[in-house]
């Protein structure tokens, strides 16, 4: 019976394109190595594996975690030499470190494109070892969970909202979808952070995860953190940008700006994962959700994630907040000039506080937006417009970004 639901689950996966696939095989066809990096279970092996045809090459496949695979490279110059004209796939790369020289070395040998596709959990080690072996022969892409322009197909905004986009997460029966991600918390607390080199105790790494949870959406005070758990500030901000490194949460920088105004500086925590805050916050369902004081937090990260996830490297995120209450939830920047500001509103009837007017009119952006549940797409103000999550990431956004 599981075995049938997880082999139904995957046929799910299977047809969700997903947006990096074009850049994924692009990359391929001009880098001697690709990194697809992400957190674990979020689909880059289902990614990959996806696009086999479109690489026009013979593949060969290495699962690091499998003793078989992992026994093929005990002489990895010696395995590896002789699929020169192979495109060899490794996954969970950060398993074995000591192949980056190693691969630097064939690159070197016989450099084409498309020698090495590897594949990590992110993490300081993964990023700072392959750019050092193999710098100027490598180009990552980052996977995150699934955005509402790659699920049309098998589920809706507020499921996606709801459990979040790893693919086991969303396109599972609720149970399941529930089971699945708690056990997937604590296997990240117990073990895989660990492994990737977090070095503090399991339960500091719990109840930091469920802090953060309840900060989502805020400033991060590292003070207030490091009392709660009764370790350092240094401390939990090497543990916080660590989780950032992990893909797990997102440190939103403030924008800097010659307004004249007193900015916030510290960066705005925002979960990466709505399924993943939901569960830490013990939300499980629909009216769970929309009965939560933390819901109104919860929609902004959801909607801030989904537009990040959506733009090119070329176009920056910030937040903007002054000192005297001036705010907007999200600016899009392309060099000095700003794209777009973002308020996020849970509201069908938003209207703009006075902080939001201050700072549209100092920052003089010409295209602002709010952003709510509803699918009406309208305009409040001759610059100011109204849409859905949904209108902005398809409609909105590749108008604004060219």
């Amino acid at each position: 019976m599981n075995f049938r639901f997880t082999g139904i689950m995957c046929i799910f996966e299977a047809m969700i394109n997903r947006t990096l696939s074009e850049q994924l095989v692009k990359f391929t066809n001009h880098f001697p190595v690709v990194g697809v990096l992400g957190p674990r279970q979020v689909g880059k092996t289902t990614l990959v594996k996806q696009n086999l045809e479109l690489f026009h090459k013979q593949v060969v496949y290495i699962d690091l975690e499998s003793p078989e695979d992992y026994n093929k490279l005990t002489n990895p110059e010696l395995y590896l030499n002789d699929l020169q004209d192979t495109l060899v796939i490794l996954d969970e790369i950060q398993i074995k470190p000591d192949l980056f020289p190693v691969l630097r070395s064939l690159i070197d040998r016989k450099r084409v494109p498309g020698r090495f596709i590897i594949l990590g959990s992110a993490s300081p080690d993964i990023i700072r070892d392959s750019s050092e072996s193999l710098a100027g022969r490598i180009t990552y892409l980052e996977l995150q969970p699934f955005s509402i322009n790659e699920i049309s197909e098998v589920a809706d905004v507020e499921s996606l909202w709801l459990k979040g986009g790893f693919p086991n997460a969303l396109l599972s029966e609720d149970e399941i979808s529930i089971q699945w991600m708690r056990s997937f918390i604590r296997s990240y607390v117990e073990r895989d952070l660990p492994l990737l080199g977090l070095g503090a105790p399991v339960r500091v790494i719990e109840n930091l995860w469920n802090m953060l949870a309840h900060i989502n959406g805020n400033i991060i005070n590292y003070t207030q953190l490091s009392r709660g758990l009764g370790v350092s500030s240094n401390s939990v901000r090497s543990y916080v940008q660590f989780f950032q490194n992990s893909f797990l949460v997102r440190l939103l920088k403030p924008w800097s700006s010659n307004t004249g105004k007193r900015l916030v500086k510290s960066p705005k925590l925002l979960f990466i994962d709505s399924g993943i805050l939901h569960h830490l916050l013990k939300i499980y369902d629909r009216p769970t959700l929309l009965g939560n004081p933390h819901v109104g937090n919860s929609w902004k990260s959801f909607v801030i994630q989904q537009i990040i996830c959506n733009i090119p490297i070329a176009v920056e995120p910030y937040f903007y907040r002054t000192q005297d209450g001036s705010e907007i939830d999200l600016l899009l920047v392309r060099g000095e000039s700003i794209l777009a500001a973002i308020e996020v509103k849970f509201s069908n009837a938003p209207k703009l506080t006075r902080g939001n007017t201050v700072a549209i009119e100092t920052l003089e952006s010409k295209r602002n937006y709010i952003v709510t549940p509803s699918f009406d797409y309208y305009r409040i103000r001759e610059d100011i417009w109204v849409c859905s999550v949904g209108h902005f990431v398809n409609i909105v956004l590749p108008e604004l970004i060219g």
